[in-house]
């Protein structure tokens, strides 16, 4: 594996709605472009054990999505048609035209809101712990009955230590978890409920066969929330689509084995029509 030759770079841009969304950045700037998508109440760091193992031939861009991290918190805007929007606009603000987007859990399911809403912006998907559908999901409605639903601030940091605890099956790095745990407690307890709520609500699960681009579809067969037929579903759902196992890995599967996953995606996108990495 070749590492990066650039620095990482972390910024922050200004979009429409007076919304300031941060970011990291590293490789050329005329790689190719993929942008990461972090889960519920992470990120860009969700990425951080990744991020080093891509060569500098990928423009790689972490967004922290809107209420999370470091980035503005508006009043509302959680559910998965406007995160697709806001990546739209964040796009356009950093003079992107099309990108490969990857997410994880729910940045999967940005990503693939993000296909069928701007196909001609989206050059490849790579779904990582990805839904089809969070709605009738029983993890996440259990989840959503049992604590989410009522959280307030400040959010218990054991409540945040055990949710984050649940999406790993190997161990990680302990300095790393805690930047995980310390990335989801800047999440107040309403966005922590408007995300929910709105991805429970939604499912565009009948709208998936719309999705014409190459998609990496990669899952860990410990993961706790997104069962294999879930897996099955996306996979029959989106044509051009490959499917890769993780064993022994949880849902949070590129926390748990960042360069295999760094691995798989060089190679996925290396296959794309017109790249050259």
């Amino acid at each position: 594996m070749t590492l990066v030759t650039t620095s990482l770079a972390i910024k922050s841009v200004e979009v429409p709605g007076r919304v300031r969304l941060s970011y990291a950045e590293q490789g050329d700037a005329l790689g190719v472009p993929v942008l990461f998508l972090h889960g519920a109440t992470d990120s860009w760091r969700s990425f951080e054990r990744v991020l080093p193992h891509l060569p500098d031939s990928i423009r790689a861009i972490a967004l922290t999505q809107r209420g999370h991290g470091d980035s503005d918190r508006p009043a509302s805007g959680y559910r998965p048609h406007d995160f697709a929007a806001a990546l739209a606009v964040f796009m356009e603000a950093l003079d992107l035209e099309r990108a490969v987007i990857a997410g994880h859990c729910m940045g999967g399911s940005v990503a693939q809101r993000f296909a069928l809403d701007y196909p001609k912006r989206t050059q490849a998907l790579v779904l990582v712990s990805s839904f089809p559908t969070m709605r009738g999901n029983p993890d996440v409605q259990q989840l959503w009955d049992s604590a989410i639903s009522t959280i307030r601030d400040p959010v218990d940091r054991s409540f945040v230590t055990e949710f984050q605890v649940s999406t790993v099956a190997q161990p990680v790095p302990e300095q790393f978890f805690e930047t995980v745990v310390q990335e989801s407690l800047k999440v107040p307890a309403r966005v922590w409920k408007a995300l929910f709520r709105g991805f429970l609500e939604e499912d565009f699960s009948g709208e998936l066969d719309r999705i014409k681009v190459p998609t990496l579809i990669a899952w860990g067969d410990r993961d706790a929330f997104c069962p294999r037929s879930y897996q099955n579903t996306l996979t029959r759902a989106i044509a051009d689509s490959k499917f890769v196992v993780y064993s022994e890995t949880g849902h949070a599967l590129h926390w748990e084995e960042p360069e295999h996953f760094a691995d798989d995606l060089v190679e996925f996108t290396r296959g794309l029509a017109g790249v050259r990495i």
